[in-house]
Order: structure tokens, then C-alpha cells, then sequence
């Protein structure tokens, strides 16, 4: 029995135990809190606590059938690498910081795990060991690094208050305010691990690593993890609303143009869950915590079906991941282009698919609230963006002609990937209106006018309109946008992001490096310094060396020279 059934078994067995637990939890209303005494000096004791409460058992069941589905899958994704076990290893490792962080309500061990994922993400990524890799394994590393260095400073603030178990201090906010400060903190760091701007160029480019990684890591842990983070946070962080407001708001509209602009199979996918973070942090800014917590569970299982897929298409195209290559798949793979399809119309709200269920709540809610236009009007902007590049990639992949090889036996197999997809397919189609049942105790009942009721739809049909016409282009079209080329590639480069957090903060230091070789490593001060000194010696060692070879004619010059001085001084 292979390494990835192994532990495909463990992590199913895992995620039935902890699912029934947190129905439990959930049905009965109650907490638990299971803490080990570590170290017990004198007066000294160093505890460590475990909150096992509905909301961190569900995520965490959550996140074992995730990553029990992509070991599975990647038995066969993964067959010709050498280090499959080292890989499954990783992954295993990545469970278990993220595990560590959810079911912490200690701010040191939230670090623990919070660091832990990062590591093993920098791992995950630069796994395929390329210059390209390193360079966004570097970048991914160090936005998270400014993330754990907030959380170090929010470790720091706490001890004014003599424990780090935040949850001591839910209710104590009230009467001391500089505990925003620790609000603060996390937000900045839960900024960093989810991808909002300015932080937002790392999520991309980790699209570096192996497909079955950006299922797991870049679509339902790591870049949730901020969000949950903030959903525990939630008493602290409210005084902070219209940042974040305005963070998620922009984060969504600056993904969803950059995807209608982007070719990449899975920078498009990558950009479209920076735009569901965008729009959890708006949620949250508005107050609704579980409404927020629904839309991340939901988000998890179709993000994470929709990478499946295109795993599956890079995998069988011969790692091509261009959209402009592909074309007519739902002719080679019907299956595979069907849960794509399902999956992307989960993404865009379509009713009756899961994510209907949080997006349409989400925006009833949003316009339930007191907001002013600009910010109606970039949200509902953003949902039509979400579903024109959904449309776009869609028809891209199947209506389009097929650009590959004209000679190719693309077909799918019944294989492990198969399987998975098929088994994630399921759970993407019922786990929308399941889990709102199980975690809504009273249904929302939201009253609006009919036209704003509608206004969700409507922007999706939209978006759907706008998506297929910016997809018909073909050589005999006269392309606009190329007349708009500086517009264009602002929009496709993440507004710039990319060279601002790379080249942009590196500029400085290069120039100013360039500048101390050219002016003192290499000029005055080497000429008058150590390469003056060295050259005047050499020169008159070379000379003396010359004199000291006892050549004959030498010393009768030498003699004459001497005898002429001596001459010249007695006149």
C-alpha cells in the first residue's frame, strides 16, 4: 500500500470524527477548553490550550477532507516525481500547522502554526526547483514574514494584560481601548496571509507549485487562514470596519480586472480567490461573522474542485497551462470539463449552485446595510467581473477551437484524479444548502425592494454578456484594446503590484549599491587606496628586481652615474 493511500485513509478517518464532533458541538451549544500543563517550576506554569468549539472543529474537518482529496489525487498526478513521499510529507506537515492555528485561542501558538505555514508553503512552492520557483518562493515567504512579525508585536502588547489567551479578553475591550492596538495587529498580519493589497502580488505568483498544492494551500488553508484569524478577532477588529471595508472592496475589483486580462489557467483561478477574500473582508467589516465563516467553508470546496480541474488539464495538455492553447476539451474530457463548469458557476453565484447559498445572503445583507453608492458600486461591479472571466475562461476551454497539437490522444482515465474530482463534484453540489440547514439555527429573512433583490442576478447575467463577448476575439478581429495597450497591461500586472512589492522596493537599495562600487569601490578611493598602494609597489619591486640581477652593463652604468654625480657635487 502506497504513502498517499496511507495517509488518504487516516485523513478521511480524521475528517468523519472531527464532522460528527462539531454537528455535536454545534447542536448542543458548547465549548470545550483542554489544557496541558507543560512545565510546572514553583509559581511557573506554562499551559498550553485548545479551543474545541463548532466553528474550529468544522473548519478543521473541513481542511482534513480537503487534503485527504488531494493526496488521493495526488497519487496519480504526482506518479513520475522521484520525491513523491517527501511531497506527501509536506503536505501532512502543512495539515498540521494549520490544525495548530485553528484550534488555538493562545497567541503564541497561533504563531506556532502561522509560521509553520508559511514554511511549508515556501517548501510547497519552490518544490519544483527552478529559478522562477525561487523567486516566488522568496516573495510568498517574506510578505508572510511581515505577517508574523505583527503577530510577534500583538505577543509583545499582551503582556500589559498578563495572558495571551485572547479569548480571556472578549469582553474586557470595552473598558480598556489599548487593546485595539492587538486588533490592529492581527488585521495587518491577517492581511499578509490572505493576499489583500498592498500584499497582494505573492498569491499568483506561488502558482509556481505543483497543481494539487494550489488546491490545498492557495484555495481553502492558507489564504483563509487570515480570514478565520480575523473571524476569531471579530470583538477587536469592528473598530477597524471601514478599512476594511475598503481593503476587501478594492482587493475584489483589482482581481477580478486583472483575471479578465490574464491567460494563465491557474493565475486566473489564483486572482479569483483573491476576489472571495476581497469579499469575505467585506462581510466581516459589516459585523456578520458566521455569514462570513459560510461563504470561507463554501469557497474551500468549489476553489478547491476548480483547481482539481485544471490540474487535471496542465496534466494531460503536456504542462501547458495557456487558455489560448486550449479549446474544445469538453470533446476529450467531458467529465473533467463538467465538474470545471459546475464549479465555476458555484464561483459565480448561479442560483442553486453551493455558492448562490453565501453570495446572494451576502449581498441581501450588503444591501440591507447603510453604505454610500461608491461602495454599492464597486461591490456589485466586482460580482459582474467574477462572472465574466468565469464565462471567458469557460468559453475559452470549450467553445473555442482546439490550439494544440493536431495530432493528440487527449482522453481522461478512471484514475485517482478521476475519482476525487468526482467525489469533490458531489460535495460541491449539495454542501451549499446543507450547510446553511446545519449552521443557521433561524433562516436569514431579508425584505427588499424587488429590483434590488434581483440586482445580484441581474449583475451576474451581465457579467456572463460582457465575459462572452471580450472572448470572441480571432486574427480577423480589429482588437481595441490594443490601442489601449499602457491601460491594458496596468490592468493585467495587478495594477503594478508585482513590480512594487519585487523591483520596486529592491530599486533603492540596487541603485544605491551600483552607485558605492562605481564611486568607491571602484573609483577614487581604490585609486588613492589599496589598488593605488598595491600598483605603486608592484611597479617598484619590478624596477628593483630589474636593477638586482647583477647584469654587468647595469652596474657600469651605475658607476657611471655615481661617479658623474659625485663629479657634478664638487663643482
Amino acid at each position: 500500500m502506497s504513502v498517499f493511500v496511507i495517509y488518504f485513509m487516516l485523513l478521511i478517518f480524521m475528517f468523519l470524527n472531527m464532522f460528527l464532533y462539531s454537528l455535536y458541538l454545534l447542536i448542543m451549544e458548547k465549548s470545550f477548553f483542554i489544557e496541558f500543563n507543560l512545565i510546572s517550576m514553583g509559581s511557573l506554569n506554562v499551559e498550553f490550550l485548545i479551543l474545541m468549539d463548532w466553528m474550529s472543529s468544522l473548519f478543521m474537518a473541513f481542511v482534513l477532507l480537503i487534503s485527504s482529496m488531494v493526496i488521493y489525487y495526488s497519487k496519480s498526478y504526482m506518479f513520475p516525481d522521484q520525491n513523491s513521499t517527501r511531497f506527501v510529507l509536506l503536505v501532512i506537515m502543512f495539515v498540521f500547522s494549520m490544525m495548530l492555528m485553528v484550534m488555538s485561542p493562545n497567541l503564541i501558538s497561533i504563531l506556532l502554526g502561522w509560521d509553520g505555514l508559511g514554511l511549508v508553503s515556501y517548501c510547497l512552492v519552490i518544490y519544483y526547483q527552478n529559478v522562477k520557483s525561487y523567486n516566488a518562493g522568496m516573495l510568498t515567504a517574506l510578505s508572510n514574514r511581515i505577517g508574523d512579525v505583527m503577530l510577534l508585536m500583538a505577543i509583545a502588547w499582551m503582556l500589559n494584560f498578563g495572558s495571551w489567551n485572547f479569548t480571556l479578553y472578549m469582553n474586557y475591550y470595552i473598558l480598556d481601548s489599548s487593546l485595539n492596538k492587538v486588533g490592529l495587529l492581527v488585521l495587518i498580519a491577517a492581511m499578509t496571509k490572505s493576499a489583500q493589497i498592498p500584499f497582494s502580488s505573492w498569491l499568483p505568483a506561488a502558482m509556481a507549485a505543483p497543481t494539487p498544492v494550489s488546491a490545498l494551500v492557495h484555495s481553502s488553508t492558507l489564504v483563509t487562514a487570515g480570514v478565520y484569524l480575523m473571524i476569531r478577532f471579530n470583538f477587536l477588529i469592528m473598530n477597524f470596519s471601514f478599512i476594511i471595508l475598503f481593503i476587501g472592496l478594492i482587493t475584489m475589483l483589482m482581481a477580478g480586472l486583472g483575471a479578465n486580462f490574464e491567460f494563465d489557467l491557474k493565475k486566473i483561478i489564483a486572482l479569483s480567490t483573491l476576489s472571495q477574500l476581497g469579499l469575505m473582508f467585506v462581510i466581516l467589516s459589516l459585523g456578520s461573522v458566521e455569514l462570513a465563516f459560510f461563504h470561507l467553508l463554501i469557497h474551500a470546496l468549489f476553489k478547491a474542485l476548480l483547481f482539481m480541474c485544471a490540474g487535471n488539464f496542465i496534466h494531460l495538455l503536456n504542462n501547458c497551462q495557456d487558455i489560448r492553447y486550449m479549446g474544445g476539451l469538453i470533446f476529450h474530457l467531458p467529465m473533467t470539463v463538467v465538474y470545471f463548469n459546475i464549479s465555476n458557476l458555484s464561483l459565480c453565484g448561479m442560483p442553486f449552485f453551493s455558492g448562490f447559498y453565501s453570495k446572494d445572503l451576502i449581498m441581501e445583507f450588503y444591501s440591507m446595510g447603510s453604505l454610500n453608492l461608491f461602495v454599492y458600486i464597486i461591490m456589485f461591479l466586482s460580482l459582474g467581473l467574477t462572472v465574466s472571466y468565469s464565462i471567458r475562461l469557460m468559453y475559452y476551454l470549450m467553445f473555442s477551437n482546439s490550439h494544440f497539437f493536431s495530432l493528440n490522444s487527449i482522453k481522461e482515465g478512471l484514475d485517482e484524479m478521476f475519482y476525487s474530482m468526482g467525489f469533490m463534484f458531489l460535495l460541491v453540489m449539495f454542501s451549499g444548502s446543507f450547510l446553511m440547514w446545519i449552521m443557521f439555527n433561524n433562516p436569514y429573512l431579508i425584505l427588499l425592494p424587488f429590483l434590488l433583490k434581483i440586482f445580484a442576478l441581474i449583475m451576474i447575467f451581465l457579467g456572463g454578456l460582457i465575459g462572452l463577448e471580450i472572448s470572441k476575439l480571432s486574427l480577423s478581429y480589429n482588437l481595441i484594446m490594443m490601442s489601449y495597450s499602457k491601460k491594458l497591461s496596468f490592468f493585467s500586472s495587478m495594477w503594478n503590484m508585482p513590480f512594487l512589492s519585487t523591483s520596486g522596493i529592491n530599486f533603492i537599495f540596487i541603485n544605491s549599491g551600483m552607485k558605492n562600487i562605481k564611486f568607491m569601490d571602484q573609483g577614487w578611493s581604490e585609486f588613492m587606496g589599496g589598488y593605488g598602494l598595491f600598483s605603486y609597489i608592484k611597479n617598484s619591486s619590478i624596477l628593483l628586481q630589474y636593477l638586482f640581477k647583477n647584469n654587468l652593463k647595469i652596474y657600469l652604468v651605475l658607476f657611471l652615474g655615481w661617479i658623474f654625480i659625485l663629479f657634478i657635487m664638487n663643482f
